[in-house]
């Protein structure tokens, strides 16, 4: 069952929903002509069932999803800027495992990070080499994998070329990213990423840099973190300072196949649980918390004019705005592409933001082989002018379990809003471990995208 794109979907029921506006329905009121991709409704119904919390707490669905799922699906390792010459590389790990993303004169290629010697990991960090030589022995191999030296050859007769060519795995592009994949019989990244080269293509991501990264250790399964990023309406209860301006329970849900799921919540539009905001008030809010709004509270071109809404007027600040900052023309953007929260997932941990925003992308990983720990990605990309030279990217800020997101200042706003995330995750985990129900139960509709992950992780675990 497919939802209008005109109608509110029945699963989007409820007291305080029946009571916002639709999404499609707030689009009708844009001011500008909204593209294709977001009148785009499809969310088939997932069903109501219990997921189990051992999903969530066994080391063994751990070790389980390494070898079934992590071991199969495209994954975003880098962006592209961050390795543009030949010999520059990042480390990406994925739970145990390790893997060095390299630029070659023939392309990008990707290597397990281990020598063949010893095991010893090659390289303990990204940076730029013309080889990669073992700290341990010196073994050392050329950037494209084969072999270049072995020390004290003549005691190596069993080892050659052909049998001492450094492993590597799958790698493709899309959108400034680079994606890489263990499993030699996964399709093809486009074909993965289904409708979402589609999407993005008014909103295209190669033509953004990487001003942002921090990134952060949380107490907590990385499927506990990721989804509370996937749904909107424990906005009410957790960030109650944002609903002035978001319309939080009358988010739009879409999921398309097995890989992609998509949030559309709009800003500039209260909560459906707050009653007579003003427009002002709204505008206020939106400059103080918001994080992804251009301008400050006090500034004299925030004042909404009479008869206009705060969408409408908040929509042409950010066109104005963000035009100037990326050197493009943004007049006929939609209010909805300069203001509203479009959330896109690709399976099994991958999020990138869509409209002409500065565009946020998130990434969750288990952290090691702890089921109890997982590591947080926030990027924050900003689009150049076409034929403009891209910008050198940042270098990561790392935080640790203990510290606050707002330890990372060039997070602005948004730092103070993961904090609240922060101040449930932790507690979500133990209270997992705890449960006697031994089962979460989730809203049909607010948290499909929630089921969508686990009908999707279930199909590789259960291979």
């Amino acid at each position: 069952m497919s939802a209008s794109a005109r109608e509110l979907p029945p699963q989007q029921g409820g007291d305080a929903r029946s009571e916002g506006i639709a999404y499609q329905s707030l689009l009708d009121r844009d001011t500008r002509e909204v593209p294709d991709v977001l009148r785009e409704v499809h969310c088939p119904e997932l069903g109501s069932e219990d997921i189990p919390a051992a999903l969530f707490t066994s080391q063994a669905v751990h070790d389980r999803e390494m070898d079934r799922m992590w071991s199969r699906v495209w994954q975003m390792a880098c962006r592209e800027e961050e390795i543009p010459e030949v010999g520059d590389h990042v480390v990406y790990e994925i739970g145990h495992l390790s893997f060095i993303v390299v630029r070659t004169d023939a392309g990008y290629r990707a290597f397990y990070n281990s020598c063949l010697h010893r095991g010893r990991q090659l390289r303990d960090e990204g940076g730029s080499v013309s080889e990669f030589r073992c700290p341990f022995h010196g073994f050392t191999w050329h950037l494209d994998g084969t072999l270049k030296e072995i020390p004290c050859r003549w005691d190596f007769p069993h080892l050659n070329a052909d049998n001492s060519r450094l492993p590597e795995v799958r790698v493709d592009t899309w959108g400034g990213f680079v994606f890489i994949n263990m499993d030699a019989e996964a399709p093809p990244l486009h074909e993965y990423l289904g409708i979402l080269p589609r999407h993005f293509e008014r909103w295209p991501l190669e033509q953004t840099w990487k001003a942002v990264h921090v990134q952060k250790i949380v107490r907590a399964n990385w499927k506990v973190v990721m989804e509370a990023f996937i749904e909107s309406w424990h906005s009410v209860e957790t960030h109650p300072q944002i609903l002035p301006y978001t319309a939080d329970s009358n988010s739009q849900y879409d999921w398309w196949g097995e890989n992609i799921s998509r949030t559309i919540t709009a800003m500039g539009s209260p909560s459906p649980h707050l009653r007579d905001v003003a427009e002002q008030e709204i505008m206020t809010a939106l400059a103080r918390t918001s994080g992804r709004m251009s301008g400050s509270e006090e500034d004299e071109s925030l004042k909404v004019p009479e008869g206009r809404s705060a969408r409408e007027h908040m929509a042409d600040v950010n066109r104005a705005e963000f035009g100037r900052l990326f050197g493009i023309d943004l007049g006929t953007a939609s209010d909805a592409e300069v203001l509203d929260a479009i959330l896109y997932s690709v399976f099994p941990n991958f999020i990138p933001w869509a409209g002409y925003n500065p565009n946020i992308v998130y990434r969750f990983r288990p952290n090691g082989s702890d089921c109890h720990s997982s590591i947080m990605d926030v990027m924050i990309l900003m689009r150049f002018a076409e034929g403009a030279e891209k910008p050198d990217p940042v270098p990561v800020h790392r935080l640790g379990a203990d510290d606050p997101w707002q330890d990372a200042p060039e997070l602005g706003a948004l730092g103070y809003i993961f904090d609240q995330d922060m101040g449930n995750l932790p507690y979500v985990q133990k209270g997992l471990m705890t449960s006697r129900k031994g089962a979460i139960s989730l809203a049909n509709y607010q948290e499909a995208r929630l089921r969508h992950l686990h009908r999707t992780l279930d199909r590789y675990l259960a291979d």
